[in-house]
């Protein structure tokens, strides 16, 4: 059996057992003494613990993957005077994204009215959002003062900016710099293997990781809160399926259904996870060995597009901010709405590496149209497995983008892209061919 099959079978079987605890948790048919059993040594005793072991071991290659790989990418950008134009595309992209998909979130949520005839949920929520940073202080702190604690406080930006400054002096530095620039090549592969092997025990990760979590979620606050759930859940499946098939399409007229079935790795990675960042050792695999892109590109455009490509954030803010505005009976317009756009596009950027990102961003796209905060507290009752699948979307996106770079920069091995039975799998860290 495949890697990608024995994740999904993990994935299955572990939200089956948290399904069954969770009944078993809220009947309590076996009695108290058996379900103390359950809650303490198995959902947040042995489950807690391999999924918070897994997680740890995927951010730690986040570093040394994401600074390593842009080094080797940014050399060879750098040789071609391409680094620029590569930003530029990459940006646009995102932004373009992101606008795309809370244009599409406000459309839905208008539609189908999550929040009319929920009135009576609103009671006395209460929120407290953390301060968001002045655009100013944002900007200063993309650049590094300190790489190191920048690369042990996993400042993404800052990484980034490091990464792209080393490896365009290295380009330009002549023996020295092919010397070190070998180095750099040599531990990127090391770094990979590092990946392959931890992919080895990703099933137990992704098993534990979902019993945990289904285990934990009540049913009562997804059926109170089941119209909205669900108006947001559409969203991101049509925006995944939609948006991002027709950009790929007309952009570089590639099959988006060959990219959404190559994908199923990483995107299975990001649902277990809910962490875009912890999922870039995985997303920067898949991209460079089963789309086909090119190292150069997918090394610049997979860390950035996890840091600032909040499409599924984006989403469930739109959703949210109809929902609250129905909830609380205050209309908020058209203007309204196209602050919420253009809030919800730059706040992507804006509030980039900040923990918490996404309720910051959506306090902010609240204030701005002079929603009460409060009903931020009533949606984050199914926030935690709406979670799991907008981190699946994010990675999508970056795939897609990533995908359409690296076609207009002439940076992509369109025959491995459309190998319809190309499966990379790693297995002891070598790559296999098998059936799709």
């Amino acid at each position: 059996m495949g890697l990608t099959k024995k994740i999904v079978l993990a994935m299955v079987v572990g939200i089956a057992v948290g399904v069954l605890f969770n009944v078993l948790n809220t009947s309590q048919v076996l009695g108290a003494g058996v379900t103390g059993f359950i809650n303490n040594y198995l959902t947040n005793g042995l489950f807690d613990i391999v999924g918070r072991i897994f997680i740890a071991s995927l951010k730690l290659m986040v570093v040394p993957l994401v600074l390593v790989s842009l080094i080797c990418g940014s050399c060879a950008l750098s040789e071609g005077s391409r680094v620029g134009v590569l930003a530029g595309k990459t940006l646009l992209l995102y932004l373009v994204t992101t606008a795309a998909a809370i244009s599409l979130a406000l459309l839905l949520a208008t539609v189908f009215q999550p929040g009319v005839g929920m009135e009576g949920i609103a009671g006395d929520a209460s929120f407290e959002p953390k301060p968001s940073p002045p655009l100013s202080e944002v900007l200063v702190n993309i650049f590094p003062t300190n790489p190191v604690e920048a690369m042990a406080k996993g400042n993404m930006l800052q990484i980034i900016v490091f990464a792209l400054l080393m490896g365009y002096a290295i380009s330009r530095s002549g023996k020295p710099g092919q010397r070190i620039a070998g180095f750099f090549n040599d531990l990127n592969d090391v770094i990979l293997r590092m990946v392959s092997v931890l992919m080895i025990f990703a099933p137990y990760g992704v098993f534990a990781l979902l019993a945990n979590k289904i285990a934990q979620l009540g049913f009562e606050t997804i059926l109170l809160l089941l119209k909205y759930f669900l108006v947001v859940l559409g969203a991101l499946l049509l925006h995944a399926l939609g948006v991002y098939s027709l950009l790929l399409k007309l952009l570089s007229g590639l099959n988006p259904w060959q990219l959404l079935k190559k994908m199923r790795p990483a995107m299975v990675f990001a649902f277990s996870t809910a962490s875009s960042a912890a999922t870039i050792p995985v997303t920067l695999q898949t991209v460079e060995k089963r789309l086909g892109v090119d190292n150069k590109v997918a090394s610049f455009t997979v860390p950035l597009g996890a840091t600032i490509n909040m499409d599924g954030t984006a989403i469930m803010q739109g959703v949210a901010t109809v929902f609250i505005s129905q909830l609380y009976g205050i209309e908020i317009g058209l203007m309204g709405y196209l602050t919420v756009i253009l809030t919800a596009t730059l706040a992507s950027i804006g509030t980039a590496g900040v923990p918490g990102v996404g309720l910051i961003m959506l306090a902010m796209v609240l204030q701005q149209v002079g929603l009460p905060l409060e009903g931020i507290a009533i949606v984050m009752g199914v926030d935690r497995l709406l979670d799991m699948v907008r981190t699946a979307v994010n990675i999508t996106g970056d795939s897609v983008v990533s995908t359409i770079v690296a076609k207009s920069e002439g940076a992509l091995n369109v025959n491995t892209f459309n190998d319809a039975n190309y499966n990379s799998v790693v297995s002891n860290g070598e790559e296999q061919r098998a059936a799709s």
